[in-house]
């Protein structure tokens, strides 16, 4: 069985790991997952060798990672594939591959210019909450 496991950084701010929940949401209804689970690297639960125990639990021999991150960074390069060896390590007979962060996908590139025309309303506009669109003057 193929399970995918979503990885987000943590906050302290729950919105921002809602967000990480959401994602997992929308990706389990795709074809190609058994299982669809979230991780984050630190501050919430589950953790990343919880979320890899979670899909193995839910039969997953393969297990696709994504980090849900935009740029490489020593989280992506270092942290995250220590997480994954020392759960790969408690569970032998599974195997995990890692993609890329999102980086300059063409997809983010069209999500930033999306963004930048809605911000564009004049100059000395902020939006009061930066997880909204709309700009409060």
């Amino acid at each position: 069985m193929r399970g995918l496991l979503v990885i987000g950084h943590g906050s302290r701010r729950d919105e921002a790991n809602a967000a990480v929940r959401e994602l997992v949401g929308l990706l389990a209804g795709d074809p190609g997952w058994d299982a669809v689970e979230p991780a984050y690297l630190e501050l919430v639960e589950p953790g990343i060798g919880a979320g890899y125990a979670a899909l193995v639990g839910r039969g997953c021999t393969e297990i696709v990672v994504h980090p849900f991150f935009l740029f490489a960074g020593n989280h992506t390069v270092h942290d995250i594939p220590a997480a994954l060896t020392a759960a790969g390590t408690t569970f032998p007979d599974t195997r995990w591959t890692l993609t890329a962060p999102l980086g300059l996908h063409p997809g983010v590139l069209a999500a930033v210019r999306s963004r930048i025309g809605q911000g564009s309303g004049g100059p000395g506009r902020r939006a009061s909450n930066p997880t909204t669109t709309s700009a409060k003057g």
